[in-house]
């Protein structure tokens, strides 16, 4: 583990250089590793674990698109596809990767298979931070341990097979065999991690809801959306609102500020771009740091968690949540944005 400096402040490092895959392989060649849902996580992981060669099985409940989809992937029903009970018997590591609602319900199914010596394994600190909510009280004699890749599921898989990684956190919320730590940084290594920062479970789960909420997710697409409508109300056709508003953000600039950093796409633009973008940096960020604070306060009260839970437990849950997914994906914005994708040179 290296010790990397980060804006000034010191903090733990694995990268693969320093634990590379054999070793990975070496840790964890006696474990059975059992991928527990197949949605977001699950078939990122199970797949770049499966093609790294550790012994993975996955976990999911039958005839649902999911076990399909599972079986289309490759696995196998009865060899290296199991009901969710039979996969937590089998595994020596429990990769806990169903939906926050869905791990309140299957607790106790779960919780029956971790017998002494095996590991709890999560890619999200919900369940266990708040616990006085969810239920989620594991047994004292097994590992309780975290990777949680910086992306989606989709972004993970696809980055491992362009011979790349997404960064990871891990933590370790309990040491109950002394080998927590060489389980989780193998794991780490294995789901296809490029490299592993040290967190804990409260900081994981309080910076990736305020992430959702805010720039990775929420606060994006409200600001997307309220300049496209401030262009559109002042006569911009959608698809020169859509171009100047997403497409020429996520096709140009993007990909030259994760490249290069922002201090360098403010160094390599016009002088017209570099002195507006200067000036109005200020305002953006004076107007919405408070909307962030009371974000991360809602987040820290719990108040957060609790919404999702009652929201997510509700009987109709699914079909109002594809109500609101209909209402974005028709709207006037990204209806524009189907169009202009299928514009794209590498679409033609």
């Amino acid at each position: 583990m290296a010790k990397m400096i980060f804006g000034g402040v010191e903090e733990n490092v694995v990268t693969r250089e320093e634990f590379p895959l054999e070793k990975a392989r070496e840790v964890l060649k006696g474990e059975t590793i059992a991928v527990i849902g197949y949605g977001v996580q699950g078939p990122g992981q199970s797949l770049n674990l499966r093609d790294n060669g550790f012994n993975v099985i996955v976990g999911q409940r039958k005839e649902s698109k999911t076990w399909d989809k599972a079986v289309a992937d490759g696995w196998v029903p009865g060899e290296t596809l199991f009901e969710i009970e039979e996969a937590c018997k089998r595994g020596t590591i429990i990769q806990y990767l169903l939906s926050d609602a869905a791990q309140i319900a299957l607790w106790e199914t779960v919780k029956r298979h971790l017998t002494p010596g095996k590991a709890l394994y999560f890619s999200h600190g919900f369940g266990i931070t708040y616990n006085d909510r969810t239920g989620i009280v594991p047994p004292a004699d097994v590992d309780v341990i975290m990777v949680a890749p910086k992306g989606s599921g989709t972004s993970l898989r696809r980055m491992f097979l362009e011979g790349r990684g997404l960064n990871s956190s891990y933590a370790i919320y309990q040491d109950a065999t002394g080998n927590a730590f060489d389980r989780v940084i193998a794991l780490g290594i294995g789901v296809g991690s490029g490299y592993l920062f040290e967190t804990d479970f409260k900081r994981e789960v309080y910076s990736d809801l305020t992430g959702e909420r805010g720039t990775l997710m929420g606060a994006i697409q409200g600001l997307l959306l309220a300049q496209y409508e401030v262009l559109r109300e002042n006569g911009h056709t959608p698809s020169e609102a859509f171009n100047e508003t997403v497409e020429e953000l996520t096709q140009s600039l993007m990909p030259l500020f994760a490249e290069n950093g922002m201090d360098w796409m403010y160094a390599n633009c016009s002088t017209t771009a570099q002195r507006g973008a200067l000036d109005w940096m200020g305002p953006f960020h004076d107007l919405n740091k408070p909307l962030f604070e009371k974000l991360y306060k809602e987040v820290a009260s719990g108040n957060e968690a609790q919404r999702a839970i009652d929201s997510n437990s509700q009987p109709d849950y699914r079909e109002k949540l594809e109500e609101e997914l209909k209402a974005l994906r028709e709207s006037e914005m990204w209806q524009t944005g189907a169009v202009v994708r299928k514009l794209r040179p590498e679409n033609n």
